[in-house]
């Protein structure tokens, strides 16, 4: 992801910081300078750590989720934290509704384990929660009882938050596992969507009535979130209803080993076609993007052969494959396009903008026969 930067690598996973993250750290600092009286690098330190440790469960929570996933062999790219939370970016969504089921509850899961031993550690040095006043004070001043109690409030409150039934909360994420063993993955996501969205609305309603700007933003931010997952359910019902064999473009241009790029510059302009298949014969050796004919032009000729600036390596798919597996394909191996084969014979490319615009004929011809339907039903 842009603007963050790897800290560490676990089970093959990147641990990368976002570049606004440092804010928390700034903010941490604000909040504790004043807390020791005549020394406020001390108490801006003991801030600073404070924030550190915290993220430090946050990335925990992830790397609960990430692992569970790995377990059921579904690719973790890189876990990113922003001053807000934390984010696994999980190639792609679990098929089976116990699987999300678990991964969902692996990162509270591992709140909870440290809640209790945090809780075991400040009980056994004598703190005691039943002394609110006592608490408190010590809430106040910069020490290890202090951080710990920080520590295990943080954890409970992570587990309470994210269990809240909203997408894209863990909450919501169970709530649809659960509903989807008995009315399948789109059902389960429209209704858990609505319930995320009321949700949303009446957190918002409670932070604008108690002036709760933090509070107003995280409902704004669950109700488009909830709103996002039903749309990518959608697309994900339409999308496995045509196959990548339908969808490839069919009279698509292609390159022979003899051209230069000069010929892919005439095919663009005159046919719009952004990717060309490098051909030898009948088989494809490579590809060739129009950001690798302009990366070329910017700093060479346009004699050169193509063979020469053309991707070797590149993506293949069955033609039997349905739209929405060759999308998760894609965007697990990060690449914009791939080969289309039937067996051993190359048919064709296919890129995320040509699913993308069938997916846009897709559901105007579904939504068209929906409208025809209500109106005959209407008669």
């Amino acid at each position: 992801m842009g603007w963050s930067f790897k800290i560490a690598r676990v089970r093959g996973i990147d641990i990368k910081i976002h570049a606004t993250f440092f804010l928390i750290l700034i903010f941490g600092a604000l909040q504790w300078a004043g807390s020791v009286p005549g020394n406020p690098i001390e108490g801006a330190l003991f801030g600073i750590v404070l924030m550190i440790l915290l993220f430090t469960c946050v990335t925990l929570h992830e790397l609960g989720h990430s692992i569970v996933a790995q377990i059921f062999d579904i690719p973790v790219r890189e876990i990113v934290l922003f001053p807000l939370g934390g984010v696994a970016f999980i190639a792609k969504s679990p098929e089976k509704p116990l699987h999300e089921l678990l991964i969902a509850v692996a990162g509270p899961a591992v709140n909870v384990v440290i809640a209790a031993i945090l809780f075991v550690i400040t009980g056994g040095i004598g703190v005691d929660f039943m002394d609110v006043n006592a608490l408190l004070a010590a809430l106040r001043e910069p020490s290890l009882t202090t951080m710990l109690i920080w520590l295990l409030f943080a954890n409970i409150s992570l587990v309470v938050f994210n269990l809240i039934p909203a997408f894209p909360l863990d909450g919501g994420r169970i709530l649809r596992a659960v509903l989807a063993m008995g009315l399948g993955n789109a059902r389960a996501t429209r209704i858990a969507a609505i319930v995320g969205q009321i949700s949303a609305v009446i957190l918002g309603i409670i932070g604008i009535a108690n002036g709760q700007l933090l509070l107003t933003l995280i409902a704004l931010f669950i109700f488009f979130g909830a709103g996002q997952e039903r749309g990518l359910a959608e697309a994900r019902t339409v999308l496995n209803t045509l196959r990548v064999g339908d969808a490839y473009n069919k009279h698509a241009l292609n390159l022979q080993v003899g051209d230069r790029v000069s010929t892919v510059v005439e095919y663009i302009l005159t046919s719009y076609q952004p990717d060309f298949a490098v051909m030898q014969g009948s088989n494809i050796i490579g590809v060739i993007t129009r950001n690798d004919v302009l990366r070329t032009l910017a700093t060479d000729s346009a004699d050169r052969y193509v063979t020469e600036i053309m991707q070797r390596e590149f993506l293949r798919v069955e033609a039997h494959k349905s739209l929405d597996e060759v999308r998760e394909v894609l965007m697990e191996n990060g690449v914009q396009l791939a080969a289309v084969f039937d067996g051993p014979r190359y048919l064709g490319l296919v890129s995320l903008d040509d699913i993308s615009e069938a997916f846009t004929v897709l559901t105007f011809v579904r939504r068209q026969k929906e409208l025809r339907q209500r109106g005959s039903s209407a008669f």
